[in-house]
């Protein structure tokens, strides 16, 4: 696999001699020696060469000579192709500063000293330290024969990779504004914490918690290395724990429960750089008077780059079986209250809506019902339709009837085949043919009885379709593709099926097996319009994944293109590797459709209804994504060609 934009780190917790530089410069070369030789940047924790709590050891000008000795030799010890910040004390003038050195290509580029320095608790650092507030203009050391730059704001750029690294220390995070939030309005995209942070109850998931929210501010990768356990003396104990993160995401951690020595992640430079593009609001005021460090980094081997990071098959819902539950509840509860919210504002009671027995318009039943319970409305007032036509068959027809049923509402049976055949007959049509007109007058049909039973009863047309079947634009224009209010417009299809389930599972534990069994049947039911006739053994004949590809697929697609943007070529490397079982033909095939249906179907999108939003991904005019119809999808095909070419699919 190609390297792209990944950037490998890694944080490290290395034994400490507190007082001894040599001997912990030692210990974090051999750490380094045990890294993969992808990673470009390593963090250590603070005061990594003397130990951090030398207390008034700091004072000695023997530990701070040592220091400078030990920081000498692991410059010029280290792997060329690493870049390091490691921990010291230097004086500057009369005054001694905490300070996190940087090193690359076995040189120093550039010290930032420490802001905040706390003084409560089992704290006491301005005893030894004064803030980087008080650095003389210009300041530096002479090093290795060179002047070293020391400040507070310093960000060190890597002209082969794209990262822009800049370093706080420990309590630099812990502040109302942290110093890398202004490293990262200054350009910075991988933030990194040198830190000392001690144990005491609560405080690791809080310490996690604000690592991973730090780098979701910022847009940014963060990597926090921490004191470990030789560092704990009388009354404190620290704990190593070490975390990598990525715009919100955690990536690799260790604790005091899990220690290790070294955690590695690779962040995707790529997909912040996307992300800074477009939520540019804290990146307005760009922050000035940065010392702007430029180095060269080795270009990774292709051949020797392996993604070690995790690729989610299902990005759109959570793994875990209790938090999937959650979200799956929460995203019905917006959608819910979304339509209660527009029923109140326009005084209406009742809605009317489709019912096929798949999954789109039993979510949509669901939200509905849920939505009269938030309105206190009789749930009579929901008009729920089944319309059979020349496709439907016993099962779907038998599950909607029972949904209905179940919950309760209004349910009304219309044939749409006499008012299609007469459709047939005025417009010259031969029922025999099975092509888009036959298909379509059915779906066409069905949204004008949905329109004219709403004008009759004063109510709201609730649209199923949702987020999938709109971005392959997979329906009717004007036919299923239009209602009054669409409930799952932002719910792709993988998560439908998801959100379905739970609400069986909870109908469960509420002791409803009724409600449980049909929700389940419906979850199981294969995906189809049901617009041609039924085999013949009366089962569904038409189903939708069979011709556009795999919706679990076609949702991964969508969201890698959607949310990070990212190229044909990454997505369908980072496809094989999510999707271990399916073949290399299967994955192109169903990206080529992809492409060429989401750019030829955008102006059905152009022209949708209002719709709940409920994640990151939305298609509303008024929403995430806005493109012309009559955008060219030949770049992309482009490299869709390339990759069967690449694969002997293509001449």
């Amino acid at each position: 696999m190609k390297p792209y934009s990944y950037f490998e780190v890694s944080a490290l917790t290395p034994s400490v001699a507190i007082g001894n530089p040599m001997a912990n410069a030692q210990a974090i070369l051999e750490l380094t020696r045990k890294l993969s030789k992808n990673v470009r940047l390593v963090v250590t924790p603070e005061l990594s060469l003397t130990g951090y709590t030398c207390q008034d050891l700091f004072y000695e000008s023997l530990l701070q000579q040592k220091a400078l000795e030990a920081l000498e030799y692991l410059t010029r010890n280290l792997d060329s192709h690493l870049s390091c910040f490691v921990g010291l004390p230097l004086q500057i003038g009369n005054h001694l500063y905490n300070c996190a050195a940087f090193i690359s290509h076995n040189e120093v580029l550039g010290v930032y000293a420490k802001t905040y320095l706390p003084n409560y608790n089992e704290y006491y650092e301005p005893r030894w330290f004064t803030s980087s507030m008080y650095l003389p203009d210009k300041a530096h050391i002479q090093f290795m024969d060179k002047s070293i730059p020391v400040s507070d704001k310093i960000v060190f750029e890597d002209q082969t990779t794209g990262a822009v690294i800049a370093a706080e220390i420990c309590e630099d995070l812990w502040v109302s504004i942290p110093v890398s939030s202004h490293h990262a309005a200054a350009g910075a995209n991988i933030l990194c914490n040198l830190s000392a942070s001690n144990e005491v109850i609560a405080k690791e998931e809080y310490r996690k918690n604000i690592v991973i929210d730090q780098s979701a501010h910022n847009l940014a990768g963060y990597i926090y290395a921490c004191a470990g356990p030789d560092e704990s003396s009388s009354d404190l104990v620290f704990g190593g724990q070490d975390l990598i993160a990525e715009n919100g995401k955690l990536l690799a951690s260790s604790s005091l429960l899990n220690p290790q020595e070294i955690i590695t992640a690779q962040i995707d430079l790529e997909i912040l750089k996307n992300d800074r593009l477009k939520y540019k609001t804290s990146f307005e005021n760009f922050e000035e008077g940065y010392l702007r460090i430029p180095f060269t980094s080795k270009p990774i081997v292709e051949s020797e780059f392996e993604l070690t990071r995790h690729v989610d098959a299902y990005p759109f819902v959570p793994a875990n079986l209790d938090n999937r539950i959650a979200r799956c509840q929460h995203i019905l509860a917006i959608q819910a209250r979304g339509l209660a919210t527009r029923l109140s504002k326009i005084n209406c009671s009742k809605v009317v809506i489709g019912i096929s027995g798949g999954l789109d318009s039993t979510l949509a039943l669901l939200v509905c019902a849920k939505a009269f319970k938030l309105l206190n409305l009789d749930s009579k007032g929901i008009i729920a339709i089944t319309m059979p036509g020349f496709g439907t068959t016993k099962r779907t027809k038998s599950n909607a009837q029972k949904l209905m049923d179940l919950l309760e509402v209004t349910s009304l049976e219309i044939p749409i085949g006499p008012a299609v055949l007469q459709h047939f007959a005025d417009i010259d049509q031969d029922p025999n043919t099975h092509d888009i007109t036959y298909e379509n007058s059915q779906a066409r049909e069905r949204t004008q009885i949905l329109m004219d039973v709403a004008n009759k009863n004063n109510a709201l047309v609730i649209g199923t379709g949702d987020l999938s079947e709109l971005a392959l634009g997979w329906c009717t224009y004007n036919g299923d593709h239009m209602s009054m209010y669409a409930v799952n417009v932002s719910v792709p299809k993988t998560l439908v099926r998801f959100i379905v389930e739970s609400d069986a599972l909870l109908a469960k534990q509420k002791e409803n097996q009724p409600l449980h069994d049909v929700l389940i049947d419906i979850c199981e039911t294969p995906v189809s319009p049901e617009l041609l006739p039924p085999d013949s053994n009366g089962k569904i004949a038409q189903k939708t994944e069979e011709v556009l590809g795999s919706y679990d697929l076609h949702d991964f697609f969508l969201y890698h293109m959607l949310r990070y943007h990212e190229s044909p070529q990454k997505i369908f490397d980072l496809a094989q590797i999510a999707f271990k079982d399916v073949d290399t033909q299967t994955i192109l095939k169903a990206l080529r459709t992809f492409y060429w249906r989401f750019f030829s179907q955008q102006f059905k999108r152009n022209v949708m209804p209002d719709g709940v939003k409920v994640g990151s991904i939305n298609f509303s005019p008024r929403g995430d994504w806005r493109m012309p119809s009559d955008a060219s999808s030949q770049m992309w095909l482009k490299e869709v060609d390339e990759l069967e070419k690449e694969f002997g699919l293509k001449k």
